[in-house]
């Protein structure tokens, strides 16, 4: 580690605190190659409370900070939709998307739904609950999604025996009704702990470079959620360092603090972290790794269940390590390959009169898109329609960063196209450096020679074609008349497939661009719309077709009148 150190950057903190929040923060920022790689929770589902006059309640993937709660996250994804439902059918939040406040229920701008009708909604969208009776709701689900039920259920207890004292019988029907539910969903969750504590239950299970941890939320004695985490890089530390670092990270973005957090290893920086842990809740938190009685054997579970999931990630890469599917194998068989063709790369351009050209990479693992690694280009260099020169730059840009950025390539090049294409993309692989000319043979002087009978040499075993749309014939260096596969082959659908897909994402991406240059070179004849009241004229009304059949009013309403006066009249005009 010491001989790639380039720069030593020091930070000083006014407390032993603030440096493990500093360093937690940083590690997940920066994630340093000596490190634990801990897999994003983006992955992972959150049921999440938004920041609403009248909040709604939905499973969401991306974390805001914009004031809203969020719950989790959930790796049991079953047990997730199991407890959202349940929301659903005792507590009557609103399912819509709208945005609601007093403005809205005002102007009457939404009607109640069908959710109403069927007492699912208690219509929030035109006023008919009030905003604090609604939120009093929304409170009682996050002490639901938090296992806060039999306090929850205390509440309501005391709340139906008031609305009965008040002779309010029909409230107090709805909230027994309540009560009955909940009971039932709690008696579902296992009690663990007699004591009624909230604790959360850190075990690890560590084999070679890999480690899982598992959490078990405990609170008010019963188990609400187990959670696992798988962990990568932990081979040149110790158990007792991974745990420490994983509860750090763990509990940086989280908002639910227990009074007691059990380990089964012990930590150096124990007390650090109880105090930093204390501020956040507000209350004392306290660490403990229990050795002998019942919490011992409790934690003896939760070590079986991170060895059991680290067992299961095991045969996962085992299995997917030796499995290689059937289309895949045939697509081999096919071209004659030395290897499977794990990895595909496909390329294709898209242009409208040799305007907008565009092209498209797309890659398959495994014989499945892998959308992460798709790659969109603008052409540089290159105007006008020439598809031979267009593919050669995209070549030639693709991977003359791959060599710089030691990446590792494709099993197989597929460009969409005939032998002009083919030719384009050799005459740039070779161009620099990654295909080689055999000896005995001489490269074409020129693209518009066509000619790719000459053989190539790759020098990272690559392997590159061609796929002609018209009859699906295929081009390979060295001989200048196509080939057929069987139309039946496995290999060739999936040819086909990469090829659509790339065809597909080309293709969207040019509309994308040509309509954003039309929509914009048409607003911007108009005087006085600048980019920033195109954004918003295009915002609110969706296209320059809506905006010409909008009324002054409409208009003066995002633009002002007098800017909306000159909207109106250039589009009078034009027509």
């Amino acid at each position: 580690m010491v001989s790639k150190i380039s720069d030593i950057e020091v930070i000083i903190t006014d407390s032993e605190v603030e440096a493990l929040i500093l360093e937690a923060t940083l590690i997940k920022k920066l994630r340093p190659h000596y490190n634990i790689d801990l897999k994003d929770d983006k992955s992972y589902p959150y049921i999440v409370i938004t920041n609403e006059p009248y909040p709604r309640i939905f499973v969401t993937r991306r974390i805001i900070r914009d004031g809203s709660r969020y719950f989790g996250p959930f790796t049991d994804v079953k047990n997730m939709r199991s407890s959202l439902k349940m929301v659903r059918e005792i507590f009557r939040v609103r399912s819509c998307n709208y945005f609601i406040d007093e403005e809205v229920i005002r102007k009457n701008k939404i009607k109640v739904c069908l959710d109403y009708h069927i007492k699912k909604c208690d219509g929030p969208c035109e006023g008919i609950i009030s905003r604090q009776n609604y939120a009093s709701m929304i409170e009682e689900v996050a002490l639901v999604l938090k296992g806060k039920t039999s306090k929850l259920i205390l509440g309501l207890q005391t709340e139906m025996q008031k609305a009965s004292d008040d002779l309010r019988y029909e409230d107090a029907r709805g909230i027994r009704d309540k009560i009955n539910r909940l009971s039932v969903y709690g008696e579902r969750q296992k009690v663990v702990d007699a004591d009624l504590t909230d604790r959360d239950l850190f075990a690890l299970a560590s084999e070679a470079n890999d480690s899982c941890c598992v959490v078990f939320n405990v609170r008010e004695g019963k188990i609400i959620n187990r959670k696992h985490f798988y962990i990568s890089g932990v081979e040149s530390q110790t158990d007792e360092e991974t745990l420490e670092q994983f509860v750090e990270r763990y509990y940086l973005d989280e908002e639910d603090y227990p009074a007691e957090i059990f380990l089964t290893l012990e930590i150096a920086d124990k007390s650090a972290l109880q105090k930093w842990l204390t501020q956040k809740k507000g209350q004392k938190v306290e660490i403990v790794t229990p050795k002998i009685g019942d919490k011992a054997k409790l934690m003896n579970m939760c070590k079986n269940n991170a060895q059991l999931l680290l067992d299961e990630l095991k045969l996962q890469k085992l299995k997917w390590r030796d499995f290689t599917p059937n289309s895949v194998l045939a697509l081999q068989r096919d071209l004659k390959l030395p290897n499977a063709p794990r990895r595909i790369e496909c390329f294709d351009i898209s242009n409208l009169q040799g305007t907008d050209t565009v092209a498209s990479m797309v890659v398959f693992t495994d014989g499945k898109p892998n959308k992460s690694e798709y790659r969109k280009y603008k052409l540089e260099t290159q105007k006008g329609q020439d598809d031979f020169a267009s593919m050669r730059e995209i070549i030639s840009r693709r991977y003359r960063r791959l060599l710089d950025e030691q990446g590792s390539f494709p099993d197989l090049i597929v460009v969409d196209g005939g032998k002009g294409q083919l030719t384009s993309a050799l005459a740039a692989l070779q161009q620099i450096g990654i295909l080689r000319t055999d000896e005995n043979m001489q490269s074409p002087t020129s693209l518009e020679s066509n000619d790719i009978s000459y053989i190539t040499k790759s020098l990272w075993n690559l392997h590159i074609i061609a796929l002609a749309k018209r009859l699906e014939e295929i081009y390979i260096p060295g001989s200048n008349e196509p080939q057929s596969l069987p139309k039946t082959s496995s290999g060739l659908k999936l040819l086909r497939r990469i090829r659509d897909e790339a065809h597909r994402t080309a293709v969207t991406y040019h509309r994308i661009l040509r309509t954003k240059r039309t929509l914009n070179s048409e607003l911007d004849l108009i005087e006085g719309i600048g980019k920033k009241y195109t954004k918003e004229l295009l915002e609110t009304f969706g296209s320059v077709q809506a905006i010409k059949f909008a009324t002054i009013e409409q208009l003066s309403e995002i633009v002002g009148l007098k800017v909306a006066n000159k909207v109106q009249e250039y589009f009078n005009m034009s027509e």
